[in-house]
């Protein structure tokens, strides 16, 4: 498959090769080629907050403290069951080999590259933490949204609180990863780019559509989640 981080493109563009699609809006490349080297993966889980949902008498949600990013961040939101964690421990691990409990509060994933520390910061996406997403927007160079695709009656609701979050930073790249594209029903990328009306994101960001699958007992990362991800580290890289 082309290696999307070589590439320079400029306009819209879509191609579907080896079972991965992505649409390309404006992004030019550094050059930079990464370096195919072993990884040294740090994988640690934040403490989880927000175990139950406030009750519906007024309740605020927890209090989180936050914490501060030693390396570059990229923040990882979407609804809840779009399937973040799952691919979350593919790009750490490289499988998934069993099943990974939903994340409840903050998951976080650091993955070292020779001298790039990257954290991949999760937040669940249950109603009561939808309301920490934004906090979190400033602190991070890339933002990647997980969406199920094979959950049609959520697109509303997943480009209502996308679109929010974009407010608040017009430049910030995006990745879209329409998740789940094995499950029988998954629409395309195209009907997805619709749905969430990714034509109004606006002009001056970086924005990628990539179609993405994680299944238990995957021994080894499929090349749709490896481009995924190497895509993301070298958008942070050219970022930094």
């Amino acid at each position: 498959m082309p290696v999307v981080r070589e590439a320079a493109v400029v306009g819209l563009a879509l191609a579907v090769t080896g079972g991965v699609a992505y649409v390309v809006w404006t992004y030019v490349s550094s050059g930079e080629k990464a370096k195919q080297e072993p990884e040294k993966i740090e994988k640690e889980t934040m403490k989880e907050t927000a175990q139950k949902a406030p009750e519906p008498a007024q309740q605020t949600p927890t209090i989180v403290t936050e914490t501060k990013a030693t390396g570059k961040q990229v923040l990882v939101l979407g609804l809840e069951g779009a399937g973040k964690t799952s691919l979350l421990h593919c790009f750490a691990t490289g499988s998934l080999e069993q099943d990974v409990a939903p994340t409840q509060g903050f998951n976080a994933v650091s993955i070292n590259r020779e001298d790039l520390q990257i954290e991949f910061l999760e937040i669940g996406g249950t109603e009561n933490l939808q309301p920490y997403w934004k906090r979190y927007m400033c602190k991070a160079m890339v933002l990647v949204f997980v969406v199920d695709s094979s959950n049609a009656a959520q697109f509303p609701l997943a480009k209502k609180q996308l679109h929010e979050l974009l407010e608040t930073d017009l430049y910030l790249p995006l990745v879209v990863l329409a998740n789940k594209q094995d499950n029988q029903g998954a629409c395309s990328i195209t009907t997805l780019h619709e749905a969430l009306s990714l034509e109004e994101v606006g002009d001056q960001r970086k924005l990628f559509l990539i179609g993405t699958h994680v299944r238990k007992g995957d021994t080894g990362v499929n090349s749709a989640v490896q481009d995924a991800r190497d895509l993301i580290i070298q958008m942070v890289r050219d970022g930094r």
